[in-house]
């Protein structure tokens, strides 16, 4: 059998859509194969009187833009890049995070300055997809006992990072993108009494979007419970009601979920582990909260276990998850490259940003520990993504426009 096939007799039609559905960067062949490994890998039989342009979700066949929010180190620009995404604008304030970032995603433009002295017309692009995780500290249950206890302001009362969700308001009554992708704590919806909440629903809705919301545990894509609440809001002048978008958040996957052992390093450097008088004092702090009845305190690991969910607070003393590790006389805090693994920045992402052997440490280890307890998940963002892109692929195929979104707004017949 010759190994070049060579598809002859397509209808003027059909060689259009290949011509505009090719992204940039790779060559026709290799976007016909991908769509055909694509098929074969879901098993699917193809029916030749099935509509031709019916989307098959693959890497890059319905490329779409976002802008990525409050970026930290890049948890939305891995997922929703994977699932077809071109990022074409950052925002991202912490001078460490955005060393990260520039460094992973070879970015060198990211907005570095307050998001709210920026002109959003003229510097912030069109785009599908607006993406966002929101500073979480205002609203997070460590962030509001943090701030109660030094007598200081949380949620919208927050000055600094409280009232960052209204600048996002600010973008969408400016850029109108068809789709919002926002991410916060799981305690947003119970913070000041659900009265955050409503805000947040109310702003939202009132600018005519329909809003999906869920609490997703990572516990299934990473070996650590870290809950997090999604939302997910289309505009309703371009997808109409809710029943019609058929949105669904994503279910977890039939193989069996991680755990530490498949992150954990063979042999650590010792510098990791604790010295005697950190682990004394770890454990005494632990009994004097189990007294009171508290949960506070390290949790005390092996390969076999899940991780509780890192927090940012781990660079300051690694209380909440220690390694017991194999002939070592104490226990030992996770290297950056697990924590970084334990959030799922694995090389399934950095391969796409051209690091073969995994994203490089470029800070301290610090502002590692950091930053990975601020990130989102980005196999979550991923799998939302892949649902969102659905979402648009049906809409496209009812229209039969064949366009992305954004045009479609101002030139209706495109």
């Amino acid at each position: 059998m010759t190994k070049n096939i060579l598809i002859r007799d397509l209808d003027d039609s059909d060689v259009e859509w290949i011509k505009s559905s090719v992204p940039e960067g790779i060559s026709q062949n290799e976007f016909i194969k991908n769509i055909i490994s694509r098929v074969r890998e879901d098993n699917s039989q193809y029916n030749l009187f099935h509509r031709a342009h019916e989307p098959i979700t693959i890497h890059r066949q319905l490329p779409f833009k976002f802008i990525d929010l409050f970026a930290g180190i890049g948890g939305f620009r891995c997922g929703m890049t994977a699932a077809g995404g071109r990022c074409v604008f950052t925002s991202e304030w912490d001078k460490y995070a955005a060393t990260t970032y520039q460094a992973w995603y070879g970015d060198k433009h990211i907005h570095t300055g307050d998001i709210r002295n920026i002109s959003i017309e003229d510097e912030i692009p069109d785009h599908d997809i607006l993406c966002g995780g929101f500073p979480c500290q205002p609203f997070s249950l460590a962030g509001v006992s943090k701030k109660n206890s030094l007598g200081r302001a949380h949620g919208f009362d927050d000055a600094k990072q409280g009232n960052l969700f209204f600048m996002i308001m600010d973008i969408v009554d400016k850029k109108k993108p068809p789709v919002l992708f926002l991410e916060n704590v799981k305690n947003l919806k119970s913070h000041d009494k659900g009265n955050t909440w409503k805000v947040i629903q109310g702003n939202i809705r009132s600018r005519g979007y329909s809003m999906f919301t869920s609490t997703i545990d990572a516990r299934n894509w990473v070996p650590q419970h870290r809950e997090r609440i999604f939302l997910v809001c289309f505009d309703k002048n371009i997808f109409g009601s809710e029943e019609s978008i058929g949105f669904e958040f994503p279910k977890a996957p039939n193989t069996p979920p991680p755990v530490l052992a498949d992150i954990l390093t063979k042999n650590p450097d010792k510098k990791y582990m604790l010295s005697d008088k950190l682990w004394q004092y770890l454990q005494n702090y632990a009994d004097k909260h189990r007294e009171k009845g508290n949960g506070f305190g390290f949790g005390l690991n092996t390969g076999k276990d899940v991780a509780r969910t890192m927090s940012a607070r781990y660079h300051k003393d690694g209380s909440e998850i220690l390694i017991k590790q194999s002939g070592w006389k104490n226990p030992r805090r996770l290297t950056p490259k697990e924590a970084m693994l334990l959030l799922g920045y694995s090389s399934e992402y950095s391969k796409l940003f051209g690091h073969e052997n995994g994203f490089p440490q470029v800070v301290s280890d610090t502002q590692a520990y950091r930053q990975f307890g601020n990130s989102v998940v980005p196999k979550v963002v991923e799998e939302i993504a892949h649902e969102i892109v659905r979402c648009i692929g049906n809409l496209i195929c009812q229209t039969d426009s064949g366009c992305l979104l954004k045009p479609r707004i101002t030139v209706p017949n495109c």
